[in-house]
C-alpha cells in the first residue's frame, strides 16, 4: 500500500514538470507551492483514510459521494476520475516515448508508446496482486534513486562532487530583466505552479481506491497514510531544493513553460551539467521505470473506478464483469483504448500533446480532491448525527473540520485561478482557453445532467449508508 501511493505520485510531475515550476516561479516559489500542496495532500489523505478504513471499497470516494452527499456528485466524480487517470496513462506514455529520444532521437514516439502500453496492459491483466508486486518494484527503484540523487545533489552543492562549490547563488540570481530569485512571477506565477504541484502529488489517493482489494485495510491504510505523506513531501521538497540550487531558473532546458525539450529532465541535466554522461543516461533509464510505474498505477485506478461505477449502475453493466482472477477486463479494455491517444503523439507534436494531457489530468485531479473533501465533511457529520462516536472510528482524521474546509478552499482557488495566465499579457488564444478551462463547465454539466435526469437530492444525514460494504445493485 505504501508503494502503490508512492508509485502513483512520483512520476512525470517530479522528474519533468518540476523544472517548469522552478523556471516559472523561481526556486522559492516552487518550494512554497509544493509545500502548500503537501499540506493539502495530508488533509486529503487523512480524510480519505477515515472513510476508507470504515468502509473499504474499490471506487472509494465515488461511492462515498453517492452515499454521503448526492448520487449526482458520485456520478460526476467517478467519470471524472476515470477520465483523469486514463489520460494520465496517455501522458506517461508520451513522456516515456520521448525519454527514448534521449538515446534514439530518430525513432518514432508512436512505436514506443505501443510497446509501453502493451507492458502496462499485461501487468494489469494478470491480477491485482501482480499489479501490486510490479508497483512495489517500480516504486522501489525510483525511491532509491531519489535518495541517491538528494545525497549527490547535496555533495555537489557543497563542492565535494562536481569540482566546485555551487552554494546558493541561484537563489539570488537576477536574469537582467527584472526577475530575481527566489521568487519570480509574483503571486500569479506561484498560482500557476499550484496546478503543476498538485498534478505532481496526484496519485496519493490511490491508497483509498485500493482499500477494497487490500487484505487488512484497517491496518494497512493508516500505516500507508502516515508514512506516504512524509516520504513524498521529503522527496518533492528535497528534489525541488536540490534542482533549484544547482540550476538557475533561467536555464532554457528547465522547460520554461514548454515541453519541447522534455527529454532533458532537470534530474538528468543536473548530472549532465556536472560532466557525468553515464549517470545522465542511467538517470534517464530510472525515470523511464518511474514513468511506467505511474502509468501502471493510472491504468489500475481508472479500471477500478469504471468497475465501481458499473457495479453501482452508473456505467454500462459490462464493465462490472471480472475474470477468474478478479480483474474487470472490459473496464481494462476501454481504459486502454482511451490511453491509446498517446499513439497519435508523433502526428501532431509530442510536446503539444503532453501539455494538453497533463493540463487536463491536473485539473480533473483537483475535481477528485474537491470531492474527497466534500465527502469527508458530510461523512463525519452523518456519522455523528446517526449516533456514532468519534473514538470508535478505526482511523480519525486530525483537525476536522479545518482539514476538509481548507482542502475545499484551496482546490477551488486552483481550479479557477491556476490558469489565469491565459488572460494575461495580451496573448489570449482559444487553444489555451479551451485546454485549460473547458473541463470546468463539462464537470458541472455532467453533475447537473445526472441530477436533473435522475432527480437526485442531497442525501439526508440520517439516511447516509455506513453499514453496507457491498455495492448497491
Amino acid at each position: 500500500m505504501n508503494m502503490i501511493a508512492i508509485g502513483g505520485a512520483i512520476g512525470t510531475g517530479l522528474f519533468f514538470a518540476s523544472g517548469s515550476a522552478i523556471s516559472t516561479s523561481g526556486p522559492g516559489g516552487a518550494l512554497l507551492a509544493y509545500g502548500l500542496m503537501g499540506i493539502l495532500v495530508y488533509f486529503l489523505m487523512t480524510s480519505l483514510g477515515e472513510m476508507a478504513t470504515l468502509i473499504p471499497l474499490s471506487g472509494s470516494f465515488e461511492t462515498y459521494a453517492s452515499r454521503f452527499v448526492d448520487p449526482a456528485l458520485g456520478f460526476a466524480l467517478g467519470w471524472n476520475y476515470w477520465f483523469s487517470w486514463a489520460i494520465t496513462v496517455a501522458a506517461e506514455l508520451v513522456a516515456a516515448a520521448l525519454i527514448i529520444k534521449f538515446w534514439l532521437p530518430d525513432t518514432p514516439a508512436t512505436m514506443w508508446a505501443i510497446i509501453f502500453l502493451a507492458i502496462l496492459f499485461v501487468l494489469n491483466v494478470l491480477s491485482a496482486r501482480s499489479y501490486g508486486e510490479a508497483e512495489f518494484w517500480f516504486a522501489g527503484i525510483k525511491v532509491v534513486t531519489i535518495i541517491i540523487f538528494l545525497l549527490v545533489g547535496v555533495l555537489m552543492i557543497i563542492g565535494i562532487m562536481g569540482g566546485h562549490t555551487v552554494g546558493f547563488s541561484n537563489w539570488v540570481l537576477d536574469d537582467g530583466a527584472g526577475n530575481k530569485a527566489p521568487f519570480i512571477g509574483g503571486f500569479f506565477g506561484m498560482l500557476s505552479v499550484f496546478l503543476v504541484a498538485g498534478w505532481s502529488f496526484q496519485g496519493t489517493e490511490l491508497v483509498g481506491l485500493a482499500s477494497g482489494e487490500s487484505e487488512h485495510p484497517e491496518r494497512t491504510i493508516p500505516k500507508a497514510i502516515s508514512a506516504v505523506f512524509w516520504r513524498i513531501l521529503l522527496f518533492y521538497i528535497g528534489a525541488i531544493f536540490v534542482v533549484g540550487t544547482l540550476m538557475p531558473f533561467t536555464e532554457p532546458d528547465l522547460l520554461n513553460g514548454s515541453v519541447e525539450n522534455i527529454a532533458a529532465s532537470p534530474f538528468t541535466l543536473v548530472f549532465k551539467n556536472a560532466g557525468f554522461a553515464f549517470a545522465a543516461s542511467l538517470m534517464n533509464a530510472v525515470i523511464m521505470t518511474s514513468v511506467l510505474s505511474c502509468g501502471n498505477s493510472g491504468l489500475y485506478a481508472s479500471t477500478r473506478m469504471l468497475y465501481a461505477m458499473a457495479s453501482e449502475g452508473r456505467a454500462p453493466q459490462i464493465f462490472a464483469k471480472v475474470n477468474k482472477r478478479g480483474v474487470p477486463m472490459y473496464a481494462l479494455y476501454i481504459t486502454t483504448a482511451i490511453a491509446a491517444v498517446a499513439f497519435f503523439a508523433s502526428l501532431i507534436g509530442e510536446g503539444k500533446v503532453y501539455y494538453m494531457l497533463y493540463n487536463a489530468s491536473g485539473l480533473t485531479g483537483f475535481f477528485a480532491w474537491f470531492g474527497i473533501a466534500v465527502c469527508h465533511y458530510r461523512f463525519r457529520k452523518a456519522y455523528v448525527a446517526q449516533g456514532g462516536k468519534i473514538e470508535d472510528l478505526k482511523y480519525k482524521a486530525k483537525w476536522y473540520p479545518f482539514g476538509p474546509v481548507f482542502a475545499l478552499i484551496l482546490c477551488t482557488i486552483v481550479i479557477f485561478g491556476a490558469n489565469t495566465w491565459v488572460f494575461q499579457d495580451g496573448n489570449f488564444t482559444w487553444f489555451d482557453f479551451i485546454t485549460n478551462y473547458a473541463l470546468i463547465p463539462i464537470f458541472i454539466a455532467v453533475y447537473l445532467g445526472y441530477k436533473i435526469v435522475k432527480k437526485t437530492k442531497l442525501v439526508p444525514l440520517q439516511d447516509c449508508d455506513f453499514k453496507s460494504l457491498e455495492y448497491k445493485k
